[in-house]
């Protein structure tokens, strides 16, 4: 990496828009629903979905849309497109959500996403999915890269059923080490998205194994 590239993604990635990413909170304190298991309800395919994102999921699009946009805007014209382009693709914020509600959409009838408990206590599903997501994507100051998924399932009641989850973190070798071409540093980069990627392949294997054993 010559030091032009080197500075271009120090002044890429350490503005404070992408300097870290959400703290996780504790997610029983989330979306009024409790972890508790309490429930006898068994899951169907035949069932109703309604989704409803966590705090964590919330603060959680709003990091990497941040990210995501340094990624597509900054330093225009000054880095190597490879670089940006993994960047860019690494940060999706819809990747995670759109995967999340098409493997829920595979097991359950019909999946609807609402945006507070009260308008889907309304609509009635027969069950009730809190969506908890969480990031750490690369910066010069981290390279521990984190993608957590969970989704919790409660009764019409909005008692406890269980969980889907995937979990996967990996400490990266640092993109910003001299003497790395761009096609190097975007296949360093590139790594984040495979990490969610497997993450999420995590969560569907998980996801089908709960349903099958309600």
């Amino acid at each position: 990496m010559n030091t032009l590239t080197r500075l271009v993604l120090v002044a890429l990635l350490t503005g404070g828009a992408v300097a870290a990413a959400p703290a996780f909170a504790d997610d029983g304190r989330s979306c009024h629903l409790q972890s508790i298991t309490g429930s006898s309800a068994t899951l169907q395919h035949s069932q109703t979905v309604g989704v409803l994102y966590s705090e964590n999921t919330l603060d959680n699009l709003q990091y990497l849309e941040r990210y995501h946009d340094m990624a597509l805007n900054g330093a225009k014209g000054a880095l190597d497109s490879r670089i940006r382009e993994a960047f860019v693709d690494s940060s999706d914020p819809e990747l995670a959500i759109d995967w999340l509600v098409n493997s829920l959409q595979q097991q359950f009838l019909s999946v609807t996403v609402y945006d507070s408990l009260d308008e889907l206590v309304q609509a009635h599903p027969d069950i009730v999915v809190k969506l908890d997501t969480f990031n750490r994507l690369m910066t010069q100051r981290n390279s521990l890269v984190e993608a957590r998924f969970t989704a919790r399932f409660y009764d019409a009641d909005l008692q406890y059923i269980g969980k889907a989850e995937g979990a996967l973190e990996k400490q990266l070798p640092s993109a910003w080490v001299h003497h790395q071409a761009p096609p190097q540093i975007a296949a360093q980069i590139q790594k984040q998205r495979d990490l969610q990627l497997n993450a999420l392949k995590q969560f569907d294997a998980s996801l089908k194994a709960l349903v099958a054993s309600s």
